[in-house]
């Protein structure tokens, strides 16, 4: 086992190992790219340090210039081992989610939801550690690379994906369980300009539609639904689904729709739309 910047070699590591071999099979294919795949991938002994080499190409600037900030990340790396894994949960969800993933070097280069929680998780270590300013200035660069706006101190789980990522936006207090599935254009925010715990709470296995708003301090329970477009500002029950502008609960508020299955994992968007349809047309042939 050898070792540089402090990472060790991982040869028991079978994802980045996959990744490696994906990286090499793709420089073959493609010469044009044989060049950058070494410099990211091939020639990083771990996966952190291939992550933190991408991310300081992307997100370094005059106030951040990219040997700083490949050294800043690759400590956090290997400082916190919770961050570690959870890189690599994320990675595992997002190709197992989104069919458009190729492979691990695909979402390693080229995903930005990807790219950005991670380094959000950077941000949210420094922000952690009080190191308040720098954290913002990640958040900042985050959002001008990315289009995504999470505040470093949101807490984010394992296995999220989020999904093309364009125009997301997590306020502060805001937290995201482990599993959960948002798409673009979400905003997770508060109702006013009020301080303290003011933003939406996400329960695990969550899938959250395109362009869906959820404002204040409200709970998505865990499994539930939030449809396209929707604009919630109320608590969801666990396993249920909320659609609309104010939103609702399918089935009704009483006695709502239970989902069956993590909507998280099947990012299945219409079902309940269809089964809507189906009710809608029984009702007028029964006339």
């Amino acid at each position: 086992m050898g070792s540089e910047n402090g990472c060790r070699i991982q040869e028991n590591d079978e994802l980045w190992q996959q990744l490696r071999y994906e990286a090499k099979r793709d420089a073959d294919a493609e010469p044009a790219l044989a060049s950058y795949l070494q410099a990211t991938i091939l020639f990083h002994r771990t996966m952190e340090q291939a992550l933190a080499f991408h991310l300081s190409n992307k997100l370094s600037s005059s106030i951040l210039p990219s040997l700083l900030f490949y050294n800043l990340v690759v400590d956090i790396f290997m400082q916190d081992p919770e961050i570690r894994d959870a890189i690599r949960i994320d990675m595992r969800a997002v190709k197992e989610k989104d069919p458009a993933c190729l492979s691990y070097c695909h979402c390693l280069l080229n995903f930005k939801g990807f790219l950005a929680c991670q380094a959000q998780r950077v941000a949210h270590r420094l922000w952690s550690q009080g190191r308040i300013p720098l954290a913002l200035a990640i958040q900042s660069r985050v959002s001008e690379v990315f289009a995504m706006d999470i505040h470093p101190a949101t807490k984010i789980g394992k296995g999220v994906l989020f999904d093309h990522g364009t125009g997301v936006v997590i306020g502060e207090t805001a937290s995201i369980g482990d599993n959960v599935s948002i798409l673009h254009h979400v905003t997770l925010g508060g109702t006013g300009k009020q301080w303290g715990d003011r933003h939406p709470k996400i329960g695990n296995g969550v899938l959250i539609g395109a362009g869906a708003t959820i404002l204040g301090n409200v709970k998505i329970g865990e499994g539930a639904k939030i449809g396209a477009g929707a604009v919630v500002m109320i608590d969801v029950p666990p396993r249920t689904t909320a659609v609309g502008n104010p939103a609702r609960l399918v089935g009704g508020k009483r006695n709502p729709t239970k989902l069956t299955e993590t909507p998280s994992e099947t990012m299945d968007h219409t079902s309940f739309i269809r089964r809507f349809q189906s009710r809608q047309y029984s009702r007028i042939c029964s006339k």
